[in-house]
């Protein structure tokens, strides 16, 4: 993913509330599900990490990326934006990143 991207990504994200809080549990298999689905639902995921949770925002950012198969869009305080592009790519409503210069 370029900079131009993942700027874009951010700015869309601005104006998404938190669907999934992780608290004082850390990261259970079923939060992991539920981000994966809502990821196939909408491509483009905020996620709030509670201030009971002891673990570090960022580790578990990459965690949840590597489990379902995402990107780590940004880590802000404890928000966290996850993009995974559809798998159909007629699918309605999917967002159209900026192209990428070829060199």
């Amino acid at each position: 993913m370029t900079s131009k991207q993942r700027a874009y990504l951010k700015s869309l994200a601005m104006n998404i509330e938190p669907i999934y809080q992780i608290g004082k549990g850390s990261l259970t298999t079923e939060i992991v599900a539920g981000i994966r689905e809502a990821l196939d639902a909408r491509e483009l995921v905020k996620v709030s990490v509670l201030k009971n949770c002891a673990d570090d925002p960022r580790e578990i950012a990459q965690i949840v990326a590597e489990r379902t198969r995402s990107e780590v869009v940004q880590v802000i305080g404890k928000k966290i934006v996850l993009y995974a592009p559809f798998k159909d790519p007629k699918k309605k409503n999917r967002i159209e990143l900026p192209k990428a210069k070829k060199e």
